[in-house]
């Protein structure tokens, strides 16, 4: 799971809501209830969030001005991290960060680590660039598909028109608004899938440019020749990542109710104190007959 992805999105859908001391909550009432959701319907015998912790030293390098164009995270945001990081312990979740690393490619990391062991996985989150991970035994949910459909290479080739093996060249070709990267001018998402149909892969397309029968096409991919292998780069998610827990460690830990019972006071989240039930050695009510 990508949890600055969870994170953002539960912020930013639930606008106000505040701990009894004033300080702010949504997100972490948003993220809770987000896993609470995908746990229900996913049943997941292991489980991981993922965090960034600093842009990638390779990419930045290839681009300076990569991801430069998102906005600082919003201070009330920034706040509550340390504490979906705190509640993800209590509650038995696995969570996982490295300074100077991306969540991204610790997922994929993680994806191709539990592939090889022939175990099914499902990548939770909105980022377009996981779609070249999917496979027989990799999926894809995405938070903003309320119905929770798991996405399959077939579902990457109805949305993209390509296969899966082939999305980093055709976003390298596209290019990336969200992340700062400029694609081949005058080629959206239909063209590129075009091009990927006909030469199968970016670096055949380069290699034969000649062959393009529009010469503005010809001139524009040429002329973004180096921008397109500099893409393949920033796009390509590093997926031998070394380090991090074991998957065998990543089944779900016991819950520490009582941790779990302070901070949902301490937050003011009445709904998810009364799922804990009472506290052990509390009075219960009764009839008497």
């Amino acid at each position: 799971m990508d949890g600055h992805a969870y994170a953002y999105r539960s912020f930013f859908a639930i606008r106000s809501l505040n701990a009894p001391d004033g300080s702010p909550t949504n997100a972490i009432f948003g993220f809770i209830k987000s896993l609470q959701r995908l746990e229900a319907a996913l049943q997941p015998s292991h489980r991981l969030v993922l965090w960034d912790a600093g842009l990638d030293v390779e990419r930045q390098s290839a681009l300076p001005g990569y991801k430069a164009n998102r906005p600082p995270t919003p201070e009330a945001l920034e706040k509550q991290f340390p504490q979906l990081e705190d509640w993800l312990v209590s509650a038995g979740w696995g969570s996982h960060k490295v300074e100077g690393t991306e969540a991204d490619d610790w997922i994929a990391t993680y994806a191709r680590r539990a592939d090889k062991a022939g175990w099914e996985t499902v990548i939770a989150s909105a980022d377009k660039d996981f779609l070249q991970l999917v496979g027989d035994r990799i999926g894809l949910v995405n938070p903003n598909d309320k119905s929770g459909k798991i996405w399959t290479a077939t579902d990457v080739q109805t949305k993209t028109g390509v296969q899966p093996d082939q999305i980093v060249d055709w976003l390298s070709l596209v290019g990336d608004a969200a992340d700062n990267i400029p694609g081949v001018p005058g080629v959206g998402p239909k063209t590129a899938t075009d091009l990927l149909l006909r030469f199968r892969t970016a670096g055949e397309l380069l290699a034969r440019t000649v062959e393009l029968k529009s010469e503005n096409q010809r001139a524009a991919v040429q002329g973004a020749s180096g921008a397109v292998r500099r893409n393949q780069i920033l796009i390509r998610l590093k997926d031998d990542m070394e380090g991090g827990p074991m998957l065998e460690d990543l089944v779900p830990k016991p819950v520490k109710a009582s941790e779990l019972r302070e901070k949902y006071q301490r937050w003011g989240f009445k709904s998810l104190l009364a799922e804990l039930g009472p506290e052990p050695g509390a009075p219960t009510q009764g009839n008497l007959f």
